[in-house]
Order: structure tokens, then sequence, then C-alpha cells
């Protein structure tokens, strides 16, 4: 359904996304991952047709982007991280408008622009002023202009900002609901939400695709990754330089000072041997450790893990499995 070839983008002498490829298939909901100026902003730009690529080609439903702009652009409903709101206007004026601009029969504008707003819960604010409603509120009618002209796929940048637990809820179960119609693609900085949500998961950092594959194939590429948490008592600035000096560690994930002498730490070894050296290292330093214990990786692990450098052997298995 959704076909991305070697796509980039360049701003003078800075890439922005780097020869990319991917794929989302029909009625798939693909999860977007990446920090703050990894490209993901840039990328869905791209694939919605507000910005023209530097190379690449980007294919909907087999038509190119490059050479059928319009109709493509007919096919994709797109809610950016700040939806395209007119704070003037009431709600039902704005869909009706939006109805209007994408070009729905009139005949079929009335039915579509109910259905947003009851898809979206938000029937009852159709007749208040945008500019009066909550944040969660505009990102429900940014969410239902997305919907207006029934298209195939769907492009949600960050759609539960705003939200409050329910909402969130909401909008989850909404996204799901919606596969059975539409190709998603969903970026959120919450990994939890990525997580409940999407079928499969795009790691992209620096321009670059780093992984793409389901969460239980991401986190078992993992799997012989040697983790601990490490609970110290003693003083917190001590426990922490012993540790940045001990051969072995290959990195501090994590760090959470629980009170000025207690500190926990989670970190990856090189192997099971250097709990030894940590064991030695902190008595010498007059440190005790109250608890040691090994933990699997989580999601947040494996997305810091690869945007840290680690790559990924099974992302080209994994794209070339998918398209059959």
């Amino acid at each position: 359904m959704i076909e991305i070839k070697n796509l980039t983008k360049k701003y003078g002498q800075i890439t922005a996304v780097n020869d990319i490829s991917f794929t989302a298939n029909k009625n798939e909901i693909l999860g977007f991952l990446g920090p703050n100026g990894a490209g993901k902003s840039t990328t869905m730009n791209m694939i919605v047709g507000y910005l023209p690529p530097t190379s690449g080609e980007i294919l909907i439903d087999g038509m190119s982007m490059n050479d059928n702009p319009k109709e493509v652009k007919k096919k994709i409903g797109y809610l950016p991280e700040l939806p395209p709101l007119y704070l003037d206007m009431k709600v039902i004026e704005y869909l009706r408008f939006v109805a209007g601009i994408k070009e729905v029969p009139k005949k079929e504008r009335e039915h579509q622009v109910a259905r947003a707003l009851s898809r979206l819960k938000i029937t009852d604010m159709k007749n208040r002023v945008i500019r009066n409603l909550s944040k969660g509120y505009r990102q429900r009618v940014g969410f239902a202009q997305a919907l207006i002209g029934d298209p195939q796929v769907l492009i949600l940048d960050e759609p539960t900002v705003g939200l409050d637990p329910n909402q969130t809820m909401e909008v989850r179960n909404l996204i799901n609901m919606l596969r059975k119609d539409h190709t998603i693609i969903f970026s959120s900085h919450i990994l939890q939400e990525v997580s409940a949500v999407c079928d499969r998961i795009v790691i992209i950092d620096k321009g670059e695709i780093k992984a793409v594959d389901t969460k239980d194939r991401l986190i078992g590429a993992s799997a012989d990754d040697i983790v601990y948490i490490i609970r110290v008592e003693g003083v917190c600035s001590q426990a922490e330089n012993t540790l940045r000096e001990i051969k072995g560690i290959k990195n501090i994930m994590e760090i959470n000072f629980l009170d000025e002498n207690t500190s926990e730490f989670k970190v990856e070894l090189e192997s099971e041997d250097v709990r030894k050296l940590i064991l030695t290292k902190m008595m010498e330093n007059n440190l005790s450790i109250a608890e040691i214990k090994k933990v699997s990786m989580s999601l947040e692990d494996v997305f810091a893990s690869f945007t840290r450098g680690k790559s990924y052997s099974g992302l080209a298995a994994s794209e070339n499995s998918e398209e059959k």
C-alpha cells in the first residue's frame, strides 16, 4: 500500500533524510519512532506531499507521488503534530470546509462530517468555536479532518498529544478500529503507545533507518544483551563514578537517585564475569550493593540501543518477508 524507495531530503549541505526505504502493507499500523531531529516529521511531510524529496520515490497504492501528486494526495489523510485548524470557525463549519477543499461530492459531505464527529466523540462540540476548545478537543478536531474524504492511508504525527489518559485510550481504540479500512503510519514519542497499537515499528535516527520489524522481534534481537539493575548504598556520585571506571560495562543505560545515599543503575555488561569486578570495585570504594538482578530488554532499551549505533541484521529480512 505504501512504498518508500530510497527517499532523501537535503537542505543545502544538511541531509535530513538519507536514502531510506520501507513499506507499510494494506490495513497495517506502522509505528515510526525516532529521537528529536531524527527525520520523522520530514519523512511524513514528504509522504503526504507537503515537502518534495531531493531524490527517491513515494508510492501509494502503486501510484507515484512524483507523477500523480493530486491523485495520490486524495488517498491520504494527515494529522500533523500541530493540527491545521481555523480557530475562528465552529467545528462543523471547519469540517464542512475541509470536505469542500478535499472535493468530497456534495451529496456525501454531511454524512462524512457527521461520521467524523461521531468517531471522535465530538458531536456535542460541533457548534463550538474551535478557539474556545481545550487542547485535547482541538486535537480531536484535527483527527476528524484527517478522516474526511475517506482516505485509504492515514498519516498520524503524535495523535495523542494533549489528551488525558481516558482520551488517549479512546484514540488508541479508534486507531485499532480504523485499521479495517485504512493503512496507518503512526508517529509517537510515547513508546508504550507504539507498542500497544502498531504491528511493526520503524526506528529512524539521524535521517537513517536503523531497524524495521515487530516489537517482539526487535526485543528478541537484543535477547543476548546482558543487562542488570544494580542498587547501591553510599554516596551516589561516587557510585556512578565507580561504575563508569569499570571496564566491561558497555553502557550505563539509566540512573535513578532514590535518595542521597541510595542509587539505582541499569547497566549493560560485556559478559556475566563483569559482575565480580563490579562487586570488588564497590567494596574497594566503601560502597554496598543492596541488590543486583538481571533484567530483560524493554522496547525503551531496544530503542535506545539502536539510536546509539547498534546495527540490526534482521532489517532486510524483515522487509523482504513483509513484501512477500
